[in-house]
């Protein structure tokens, strides 16, 4: 299925877009919605970010984090123990992956599980040669005529 955005013109004047173009046309497809885990995203700072995923029921064991270049991948595997006959089942106990794209330089700065809540700081290092600098800009030193001098003295 091809979107309705064609992002060809911008293939003949731009190097290196490739991630962004096939981003945004995957995000345009239709996916499956899974809404679970809930989560947040959060700014906490120009660049930090966090995110919050209500993992109740889930312990440290039962829950993995990886990080690849520009991806994060939080996987939950929770292991049932059989001890109890359950009536109701409310809390649900199934396995889930949740993927999230990262940009470029967004490293994950830490994790942590606190009441069912794991929460993960991610924090965006911009090297310093790709940050902006300033450029000085020197004055030129006035150029002095000496043409007319030398005629004369050519002349005397």
């Amino acid at each position: 299925m091809r979107t309705a955005l064609d992002f060809s013109p911008f293939y003949r004047s731009s190097i290196g877009f490739d991630r962004v173009f096939n981003l945004l046309e995957n995000a345009s497809r239709p996916h499956a919605v899974d809404s679970w885990p809930p989560y947040d995203i959060a700014r906490t700072d120009e660049n930090s970010y966090r995110v919050t995923v209500a993992v109740a029921g889930f312990s440290q064991d039962d829950l993995e984090i990886s990080y690849e270049p520009n991806l994060l991948i939080i996987t939950g595997d929770r292991k049932e123990n059989g001890e109890a006959d359950y009536l109701h089942r409310g809390l649900a106990a199934k396995s889930f992956i949740r993927r999230f794209e990262l940009a470029d330089h967004v490293k994950v700065s830490g994790a942590s599980l606190v009441n069912g809540l794991l929460t993960i700081d991610l924090l965006r290092e911009v090297p310093e040669a790709m940050k902006p600098r300033r450029i000085d800009i020197a004055t030129a030193q006035p150029v002095q005529k000496m043409g007319r001098i030398e005629v004369e003295n050519q002349a005397a």
